[in-house]
């Protein structure tokens, strides 16, 4: 399926709405309203330093579930993202953490986003909430039932896991993608921030060669030019934020800095 946040482009930029701890998780401060204020802030000064996308995550929610989230994370996310959606004239992107990849298509569909994140469609990996299982039966049905126009981006191999047994990377890629029918797959380092590796991004690329490949964690200016001919797009959190801290605000200055440092690598038109 066609995918507007990818297409057109030679390296898409995709920025990270990292929500603060929203209402049920441990961490939550009991004001919904700044969250809303922060996550279009932050959208915001993404569109303005000239991002593709920007995708919108529940972050703050650690401990994650391991897959379904409950009713109020569901509504704090649909309510976050229409606000950003109606912030910033950019196609949007949802993810929920760690693994609902149901109630991202269901936030999605409601808003109107282009694309979910699921980072594990296909297989099972030991992570930090136990044993995920990929449900790409369940999501690629729901799709399909919710008119099949959100495209699914699936990680291979996802940050803070490992799989759960013997499965060769090349093998897991071309499962994603052929078997669990993901639109764009997606490689990430060993966390979050962490730099990906380039022999497995090469690994990917050259088993699934037609799929869009995005980068999902560690990319910076200094280190970009390294990926850019493998990549399709970079999904890009820590990076943009201020000092480089995963959780603080987006910095409008390196968020200009990082596209002006992929358009001078010749990474877009």
């Amino acid at each position: 399926m066609s995918d507007t946040i990818i297409s057109g482009k030679n390296t898409a930029i995709i920025g990270m709405v990292h929500l603060p701890p929203l209402p049920g998780s441990p961490r939550f401060g009991g004001t919904f309203d700044a969250i809303l204020r922060r996550a279009v802030r932050d959208a915001v000064l993404l569109a303005e330093g000239g991002v593709d996308a920007v995708m919108v995550e529940n972050f703050g929610d650690v401990p994650f579930f391991p897959d379904r989230v409950p009713s109020e994370t569901v509504a704090a996310m649909a309510v976050a993202a229409s606000a950003v959606r109606r912030a910033v004239p950019l196609p949007i992107g949802v993810n929920v953490l760690r693994n609902d990849g149901l109630a991202a298509l269901g936030v999605a569909a409601v808003v109107g986003a282009a694309a979910v994140r699921i980072n594990i469609l296909s297989g099972a990996a030991v992570t930090d909430q136990g044993v995920i299982e990929g449900r790409a039966c369940e999501i690629m049905r729901k799709r399909a039932f919710l008119g099949g126009g959100i495209a699914v981006w699936a990680d291979v191999m996802v940050k803070h896991s490992a799989p759960l047994g013997e499965y060769p990377l090349a093998q897991a890629a071309k499962d994603v993608a052929y078997r669990g029918l993901a639109d764009a797959l997606i490689v990430s380092g060993s966390g979050t921030g962490e730099a990906v590796s380039l022999e497995e991004l090469r690994v990917v690329r050259e088993a699934v060669p037609d799929r869009p490949l995005l980068l999902g964690s560690g990319v910076n200016p200094g280190n970009l030019d390294r990926y850019l001919p493998y990549a399709d797009g970079f999904i890009v959190g820590t990076a943009l934020k201020k000092g480089g801290v995963s959780d603080a605000p987006v910095s409008l200055s390196r968020v200009r800095r990082f596209v002006d440092r992929v358009k001078a690598a010749g990474g877009r038109r």
